[in-house]
């Protein structure tokens, strides 16, 4: 069932796709492999009308089966977690080193070497990114990350060495599982050497380990969260995919379908809508800052610092579309966005692709997962 589920969203996003594909391209490459794009012309000829649907086909490969956000080239994936204590860290290994923007939503957040990012400062490239479990005490796995990168001589240059860059950002998960056991330098450090191309495992693993969702009506009516990924391939070489750690306070939503998939649980199991919970609430039964989604989008498009943090910032769009509340006081929601370089691309297109990317990637996360320390995931009550 969780295949079919997947085939059918992938579907249903063609005719989106489709049309970003046509935008994307028209910059790069000969008007006539865009004929057909829009209405067809009923003047148009034979010629035309074949060089459309020539055009069109490649958007049913655009979601790539499995797909994940190693399929963009020059990007790594290394993750370790610990199941017992329900922490983990995932690491983004850029191969070559590429700019970097970071775009901070949620009020709450968790972070490490996000203002080096900003576009007036002076390093334009990063080399790793960190997405970790632990909450503070979790930044820790990013030196475990710097060590190793220095060891393989990888590093911004400064005279006597290098000195890797390597932004992060945490979740709260202190409260399942075990308190007292985080992502250190040494889980950091095994991440980053175990980095490959292989496609990245979702649910209850690496940052996603101890993620929860829907915690509007406090822990025990939460449900599991995780990590997820997705990525997407436009006829011209574009590749964006996205890597996300879903530990919101709201809930979680198919934006294609509308189905709450995750969420806030009533006292017969069953999600009740968030906004529901909320409105009945006079304070919020969970305590500030300790939930958030952290995620990075990547591509292969030739983009500049700035360009990419424009697309981070574009790239919140995502979380808006499957994620409700999101951005609130006890969110730290941060998206950092890298582009690996080799195709010319708007910051439009890689910016709304991103959105969308992301936007199944949490629904990924969610699917994937599975229900852990009391918890049920989306696959048990689906299952019912």
């Amino acid at each position: 069932m969780y295949d079919q589920e997947m085939d059918n969203r992938s579907f249903s996003r063609r005719e989106f796709l489709t049309k970003a594909a046509m935008i994307g391209l028209a910059a790069a490459v000969p008007g006539s492999l865009l004929a057909g794009a829009g209405t067809a012309n009923a003047e148009g000829s034979a010629a035309s009308q074949a060089t459309a649907g020539a055009a069109a086909a490649p958007a049913e490969s655009l979601f790539q089966p499995g797909g994940t956000i190693v399929d963009v080239p020059g990007i790594k994936v290394g993750q370790l977690q610990d199941l017992k204590a329900m922490t983990g860290c995932t690491v983004v290994v850029l191969e070559e080193g590429s700019p970097c923007g970071v775009d901070v939503r949620g009020s709450a957040p968790g972070t490490r070497e996000t203002d080096l990012l900003n576009p007036i400062n002076m390093v334009e490239k990063v080399n790793a990114i960190v997405l970790t479990g632990g909450s503070a005490f979790g930044l820790d796995s990013a030196s475990g990350v710097m060590r190793f990168l220095e060891e393989q001589g990888i590093g911004h240059p400064v005279g006597v060495g290098v000195v890797p860059i390597v932004p992060a950002a945490v979740i709260f998960d202190l409260s399942f599982g075990s308190a007292k056991v985080r992502p250190d330098q040494k889980m950091g450090y095994e991440a980053a050497k175990i980095a490959s191309k292989n496609p990245v495992k979702q649910g209850n693993a690496g940052a996603g380990t101890g993620a929860t969702v829907g915690k509007l009506a406090g822990g025990k009516r939460a449900m599991k969260g995780g990590l997820g990924s997705a990525s997407v391939r436009l006829p011209n070489g574009l590749v964006v995919g996205a890597v996300v750690a879903v530990n919101a306070v709201g809930q979680v939503q198919d934006p294609v379908t509308g189905e709450i998939l995750a969420g806030a649980r009533d006292d017969q199991g069953q999600i009740r809508d968030a906004l529901s919970w909320m409105i009945e609430q006079s304070a919020p039964p969970v305590p500030s800052g300790t939930n958030t989604t952290i995620a990075v989008v990547a591509s292969n498009a030739n983009l500049n610092k700035t360009q990419a943090n424009k697309v981070a910032q574009m790239a919140h769009n995502g979380l808006a579309k499957s994620i409700f509340p999101v951005h609130t006081m006890s969110d730290g929601d941060t998206i950092f966005a890298v582009a690996t370089g080799g195709v010319d691309a708007s910051v439009n297109l890689v910016g709304t692709l991103s959105a969308e990317v992301l936007a199944a990637a949490v629904v990924n996360a969610i699917k994937a997962a599975e229900g852990a320390e009391g918890l049920p995931a989306y696959r048990d009550l689906a299952s019912r």
